[in-house]
């Protein structure tokens, strides 16, 4: 079943240390299949290098397995919530990006002081309270905090980004931990000096309706 959206889920989960977004088998990439609502996820435990696209658990939105050999993501009731309560989300990274999650280890969200985060992010990336790990808290927090930005850091915890498409949310997941390093080296530096908000809104609204390559009418 969805055998494209598994190749797809298995190989952005590959990229995520290749990346330097995950150590061991923390973190993973999941996406949903808009016709069926099955949604595509990294099984438990298992080592990225070793993946295939067979052993991408496929799950329905209450969490039922419908067609895996292996045990899906602890994760996945997270997943869940979060693509229940957006139909605009498709895709749904999860990683423990060191610098992002420096942030996330002082509740800090990571603020708009740079034109890639206006770009991206459409302003600061926000950080959500602190929520125990299991069951839907986590997936309830995101929904609650993450507001219009494609990521959000979870207080003590790291990040989860948002998208379209799973590719869509892996891109946000990459620049949100090279925003995050960015800035932190800023703030050895001294204070990082705020883009006013009216900026970033029109850096946003450039990037995001003339970023790229128009489609050929």
């Amino acid at each position: 079943m969805l055998d494209a959206l598994r190749e797809t889920v298995c190989r952005l989960n590959k990229a995520l240390p290749a990346e330097g977004l995950v150590t061991m088998t923390s973190g993973n990439v999941s996406g949903r299949d808009p016709a069926t609502n099955l949604v595509v996820i990294k099984p438990s435990g298992i080592g990225f290098d070793a993946l295939t696209p067979d052993d991408m658990a496929i799950v329905d939105l209450d969490g039922n397995v419908v067609e895996s050999r292996l045990a899906p993501s602890v994760d996945t009731a997270t997943h869940l919530v979060v693509y229940r309560a957006r139909p605009d989300v498709l895709g749904l990274v999860h990683t423990h990006s060191n610098y992002a999650t420096a942030f996330a280890a002082v509740g800090r969200p990571i603020p708009a002081v740079l034109t890639a985060i206006a770009d991206e992010f459409g302003g600061p990336i926000p950080c959500g309270p602190y929520c125990p790990i299991g069951e839907e808290a986590i997936g309830e927090a995101i929904v609650a905090h993450i507001g219009d930005s494609p990521a959000i850091l979870l207080q003590n915890h790291g990040v989860f980004t948002i998208g379209p498409t799973p590719t869509a949310a892996f891109k946000a997941a990459v620049m949100c931990e090279d925003v995050a390093r960015t800035v932190f080296l800023a703030l050895q530096l001294g204070t990082p000096i705020p883009i006013p908000a009216e900026e970033v809104a029109r850096g946003h609204r450039r990037y995001v309706e003339k970023y790229g390559q128009a489609v050929a009418k």
